[in-house]
């Protein structure tokens, strides 16, 4: 592996970017979504006559070079759009100019092909998703990664619990999440490291997502241990709509975006819109949350030239509630509280986020990719919580107050370039990230009734920076087996200011870190592909801890491997399973006594994964993911090796209708296994199964819709920890399960008008 990373980075310094390639004929085209007029990215471009095929840039181009004079046929596929063949006709010496219109059109399962092109990234498997399940609400957004479970154990408006292969990910801890290519965790946060929180997205604006499981993806860096995520935003409406929402539990949503350039922006190719959401609702619990949450989003997509396209995008969220936190077993059990109850009812918090993101996509005259972005963030928290009630404080109770405030900025840029080596098609790619966050005031402090501040443990400012360098190189070694090598260098710097000691002090420290990657794809037809992946990555430790434990992992390291196929057996069933091992340097360990999460030693995690997508009928199709992991503590006793809330085995799935004249809808659920609450597995987090039900009319001019979450009403345990707590009256603490209940049964109704 060493000699294949010093070969490719030797061909690329010396010259591998050049090729010389005769072209006596060449066909040059570009692919345009019908109905937006803008370019579409991904599109897969056979060359009937020579089996060729190419998939469309950034800017929907593609290209076929070296060509004899004659007469061709194309045959043109993307998921979600009618395939098209077209002829074309090369004379020598000539490129022959041809421009695309593809009209979308239901899914056929029976047409899509496992690509040689497009190795295997699970990518088709988002796809088909994004098409068929549309989000409805910001928690589908996450649930949309097969294997990826969420909770939610503050109310609405913190930032989710996340579990992914054998991971309790925290809030993002193992992660990477970025929205159109702009970063989410939020490193050395006042809660807790990789900090991820979403709400700031519209759901009905999300066009789909990228996705991987490992460490395998050369361009995500930093948290990218158990896999990333990219949420897509939309670059262009259909139409205008207005959208509101009503349901249970004094629960409200208005939502409504406006296209802003019309058929004569779609003319230059230009688009514009703005969007507003608003959300209310008390909530299921005894204590009523008072939820309110508000979205603005602006966005301009547009093209500059012929061969660059800018977008700008600019978005502002605010989000304020209360929540009735977690609940011990045995309040509930001595009837202290009901299940929807609470012990402090004063916790709660407020959260806001403004983004700036701007990118620039060019394409030289030679075909390669230039891409350029930019992105700034301010960013604000406060959150009132108490875990452990009055086991440490007897008269005030435990509250804590977590508050920060954020400026965040960084670049993203990168240069693609598709040659040669020797006579194999070689794809070469250099890029570079750069991100800084700078926080104000970052804030732990005993509180009470959040009114008052007893004591404050931690307060200072956190200056962290990363950089990071990254060269791959996919190379196809023959019509069948593809092969990506990259590797790329991160660097960080860590500092903090410690504004309770008596003067200021400062503390800095920094590390750097190599993370090479590897992907192999052998596709041995249509409807069979094998995979291989093997690679390094990192998540980075917080500062207050590097900068204050001398000797402390700044960037542990995770190393993984996955094994994986990728098979239709029959036309309409997709089938992608895998299994897989990941390695961790450190792990980050919930500990219920502190209601912290803090480094501990080496783990392990081995598992295997199976999805599937079966289309039933013309307009009824069947989804299902499954994952089973098994996650270990080494170099720990048998029995006391466990992972706290890790999962070992998940499944999801359910009916979904497209299609299908005026009707659609789905019927999901969800399941999740009983997994250890502790270290010995002496507490069991309890395991449970949820079934949700969505159906929708649709007219050309507007939508009726209904959703049921929880539908057979099951009394469930979303969030479990194993904590040490103390009631008031109480002689000692006790540990056990403490608990945020999960949603009842909750029906909402929507009406969405379209403006045309």
């Amino acid at each position: 592996m060493k000699r294949l990373f010093t070969l490719l980075f030797f061909l690329t310094l010396t010259g591998a970017w050049a090729s010389a390639v005769h072209e006596s004929g060449a066909i040059s085209g570009t692919v345009y979504e019908a109905g937006t007029q803008l370019p579409l990215h991904g599109v897969s471009v056979q060359l009937v006559e020579l089996h060729k095929t190419v998939v469309t840039n950034e800017l929907g181009q593609y290209r076929f070079v070296n060509l004899a004079s004659g007469a061709y046929h194309m045959a043109l596929s993307h998921l979600g759009y009618q395939a098209l063949r077209i002829p074309a006709t090369v004379l020598e010496d000539q490129t022959t100019t041809v421009r695309t219109n593809l009209v979308a059109a239901p899914i056929e399962l029976g047409e899509v092909a496992v690509s040689s092109e497009r190795a295997q990234e699970q990518q088709l498997i988002s796809a088909l998703d994004i098409k068929l399940r549309p989000v409805t609400n910001s928690q589908e957004i996450l649930r949309l990664v097969p294997g990826l479970f969420i909770g939610q154990h503050a109310g609405g408006g913190k930032a989710e619990q996340l579990f992914l292969r054998g991971f309790d990910l925290d809030h993002g801890t193992d992660i990477r999440l970025s929205v159109d290519g702009m970063p989410v965790n939020m490193v050395s946060h006042a809660h807790g490291q990789g900090y991820a929180d979403l709400h700031f997205v519209i759901p009905e604006l999300v066009q789909g997502l990228d996705f991987s499981k490992g460490p395998y993806t050369t361009e995500q860096g930093n948290l990218a241990t158990a896999g990333w995520v990219n949420f897509r935003t939309r670059t262009a409406l259909d139409s205008s709509f207005a959208k509101v929402e009503a349901g249970e539990y004094d629960t409200y949503r208005a939502v409504a975006a406006v296209n802003l350039l019309g058929a004569k922006g779609r003319a230059r190719q230009q688009s514009a819109y703005v969007a507003a959401e608003y959300s209310f609702s008390n909530g299921y619990f005894d204590n009523p949350q008072h939820f309110n949450r508000l979205n603005l989003v602006g966005k301009y997509h547009g093209h500059l030239t012929p061969a660059s396209r800018l977008t700008l995008t600019g978005s502002t969220f605010y989000s304020k509630w209360n929540h009735s936190g977690q609940i011990p077993d045995r309040a509930v059990a001595q009837g202290l509280i009901d299940w929807f109850g609470s012990i402090d009812p004063s916790e709660g918090g407020q959260t806001s986020r403004t983004n700036l993101n701007a990118e620039l996509v060019t394409v030289t005259p030679a075909g390669n990719v230039l891409r350029n972005q930019f992105f700034y963030s301010r960013y604000a928290f406060e959150l009132y919580s108490n875990f452990t009630f009055f086991r440490d404080d007897t008269l005030n109770g435990d509250q804590i107050r977590q508050k920060e405030g954020r400026h965040l900025f960084g670049y993203n840029g990168s240069f693609s370039r598709t040659h040669t080596l020797g006579k194999r098609p070689l794809t070469s790619t250099l890029g570079v990230q750069y991100r800084q966050d700078i926080t104000d005031h970052t804030e732990l402090s005993h509180t009470k009734d959040r009114r008052e501040t007893l004591e404050q443990r931690q307060f200072g400012d956190i200056n962290e920076l990363n950089a990071g360098v990254y060269l791959d190189e996919a190379l196809q070694l023959g019509a069948h087996l593809n092969l990506a090598a990259g590797v790329r260098f991160d660097v960080f710097r860590n500092q903090y200011l410690d504004r309770l000691q008596t003067p200021n002090t400062t503390g800095h420290t920094g590390a750097s870190i190599i993370s090479p990657k590897l992907n192999l794809a052998y596709t041995a037809s249509p409807g069979l592909q094998f995979y291989l992946k093997a690679g390094k990555d990192f998540h980075s430790n917080d500062t207050r801890v590097v900068v204050a434990e001398a000797g402390r992992q700044v960037l542990p390291a995770a190393y993984g491997a996955d094994l994986g196929v990728v098979f239709k057996p029959v036309p309409r069933l997709l089938v992608n399973a895998a299994a897989w091992y990941l390695w961790l340097a450190q792990e980050f360990v919930y500990v219920g006594d502190e209601g912290v999460v803090e480094p501990s030693g080496r783990t392990r995690r081995q598992g295997l994964d199976l999805s599937l997508r079966y289309q039933l009928t013309r307009h009824l199709y069947f989804d299902a993911d499954l994952t089973a992991a098994q996650p270990r503590v080494l170099r720990a006793e048998a029995g006391q090796n466990y992972l706290p809330l890790a999962p070992t085995f998940t499944s999801t799935g359910g009916l979904s209708v497209q299609g299908g004249r005026r009707f659609s809808g789905s019927l999901r659920y969800r399941y999740l296994a009983d997994r250890p609450a502790n270290e010995d597995n002496s507490l069991i987090a309890k395991g449970y199964f949820v079934t949700d039900a969505q159906v929708n009319y649709t007219h050309s001019r507007y939508q009726l819709g209904l959703s049921v979450q929880n539908l057979l009403n099951t009394r469930w345990k979303e969030t479990q920890f194993a904590t040490e707590s103390r009631l008031q009256g109480e002689a000692a603490p006790v540990e056990e399960i403490h608990f945020t209940p999960g949603t009842p049964f909750f029906a909402r109704l929507s009406a969405t008008v379209f403006f045309r």
